[in-house]
């Protein structure tokens, strides 16, 4: 199967500055997660890995460790968009399937990036594909930075959201106690993963989709589709989400399971 892997990077960052150079292990972060997504793919059919930046910096040290990386505009309002550019200076077709991997998970499970691609080609009504996995707690089940999904019977995302979903309403009076934690167990909430797959022709039309009250409302890009009629699939993994690079404690945390 062709898909490509686009990573979006950029310099600017108000938790941690210049993190896509960030050093890790002797190597900038965006190479690391470049190299990492290769892992998982087979020899013979590995995916094109092209990472996105506005940086002529970033650009010299992909090309300082063989990474192909593109050049786009400066003043993109969210990856999406730069994504859309790089796919048009790539020439890639409406029907090509593009990865969206973020520059700041050097710890991405590799197979995920094939899975949602894959994912994808088996779902023609889908315009993207995405990934969640189970979530078993309660902490994370009300935490409003954990994103979480429900699905319909194909696999299809119904909605996003920040709130615990699906809300329970008959909840044991006893939930939290021994035994119960106090979640959903028909169906399991889902804890939404943060990698995208789109074919070109949609990323690129993305963009220019008017924004949407509930996109607005819960923060949330991807409901812009869901808003204008589109739908997600969604692929179901066991495995959680690799540790993401947003503050200095995390790339230290990165830096320590690297080194091991």
């Amino acid at each position: 199967m062709s898909f490509t892997v686009l990573i979006p990077a950029r310099l600017a960052s108000t938790r941690l500055p210049n993190k896509p150079l960030a050093d890790i292990g002797g190597l900038p972060m965006v190479v690391r997660v470049a190299q990492r997504v290769l892992l998982g793919q087979p020899h013979d059919d590995q995916p094109r890995v092209v990472v996105a930046t506005d940086s002529a910096v970033i650009m010299e040290a992909c090309a300082a460790h063989g990474v192909e990386a593109v050049l786009t505009r400066h003043d993109h309002p969210s990856g999406s968009d730069r994504l859309a550019e790089a796919s048009s200076l790539l020439g890639l077709p409406d029907e090509h399937i593009v990865v969206n991997v973020q520059g700041d998970e050097p710890l991405i499970d590799p197979a995920l990036v094939g899975a949602v691609a894959m994912l994808l080609t088996q779902q023609p009504q889908a315009s993207m594909s995405t990934a969640a996995h189970a979530i078993d707690n309660e902490a994370d089940f009300h935490n409003t930075s954990v994103v979480k999904v429900v699905l319909d019977a194909q696999g299809l995302a119904l909605y996003f959201s920040r709130a615990p979903i699906p809300y329970w309403r008959d909840q044991p009076q006893n939930a939290g106690g021994t035994g119960t934690m106090g979640l959903p167990t028909q169906p399991q909430p889902l804890r939404h993963i943060g990698i995208y797959a789109y074919r070109a022709g949609f990323l690129r039309q993305f963009p220019k989709l008017a924004q949407a009250p509930i996109e607005i409302t819960e923060a949330l890009e991807q409901l812009r589709a869901m808003w204008h009629g589109y739908r997600i699939a969604v692929h179901l993994t066991l495995q959680p989400p690799g540790l993401g690079v947003d503050t200095p404690q995390d790339l230290d945390r990165v830096r320590r399971l690297i080194t091991r």
